[in-house]
């Protein structure tokens, strides 16, 4: 079947029309998918920030819990020096008070600077750092019980924690039977530990 002249002229119209639908719908399917697209990535998005609302939700409550918890434990080892500043005047005035009450022979001290410290026995502090300030102590001994009754009444006198690194006694007399007189001496060093919140270049 052949096609003249004037049967194209007839079918020019609807031949364009055909091809501009053909044009559009194409259009239109590629809009729609790329739309749907977009639409599941948004409802992505959305669905992935309710889950962050909800663990956010669910740390907060659970961070309040933890300080309802632990609040009063907290305050009561910051009371007892453990947690925050030092209480160096406090460590003095019990060495000052078991010297009078236990009529000790003198005693000297030095406190060294405050330190961080990591001993191997205990694990990681975070949020939290650990120091430790030396003090050296040295003193005369009636008999070596005086000692432990120094060491036995730093615990009594102290809630702050601290360690005995060392302790080294001397004999530096004989016994009087007629006055009271040191017959040997005694250094030890102990670690008076305390906590502090870590901070970026914060320094002791």
């Amino acid at each position: 079947m052949k096609l003249n002249r004037q049967d194209w002229q007839r079918l020019a119209l609807p031949l364009v029309a055909l091809l501009v639908s053909l044009v559009f719908a194409i259009g239109m399917v590629t809009y729609a998918q790329g739309y749907h697209g977009e639409i599941e990535q948004r409802l992505q998005q959305q669905q992935n920030l309710l889950m962050q609302a909800r663990s956010r939700l669910l740390a907060s409550d659970q961070e309040r819990e933890n300080i309802i918890r632990y609040l009063p434990v907290y305050q009561r080892l910051m009371d007892q020096g453990f947690i925050g500043e030092e209480h160096r005047i406090e460590w003095v005035d019990a060495l000052r008070n078991i010297h009078q009450t236990q009529r000790l022979f003198g005693i000297k001290y030095s406190i060294g600077a405050q330190a961080p410290y990591q001993p191997g026995f205990i694990g990681n502090t975070a949020p939290f750092t650990l120091y430790r300030s030396v003090m050296k102590l040295e003193l005369s001994l009636l008999h070596e019980g005086d000692l432990l009754v120094l060491l036995d009444g730093l615990r009594r006198y102290q809630s702050t924690p601290f360690l005995v690194r060392d302790c080294t006694m001397e004999r530096s007399g004989v016994p009087s039977t007629t006055i009271l007189v040191p017959v040997a001496s005694a250094a030890c060093e102990i670690d008076w530990l305390t906590l502090r919140e870590s901070t970026a270049g914060a320094m002791p």
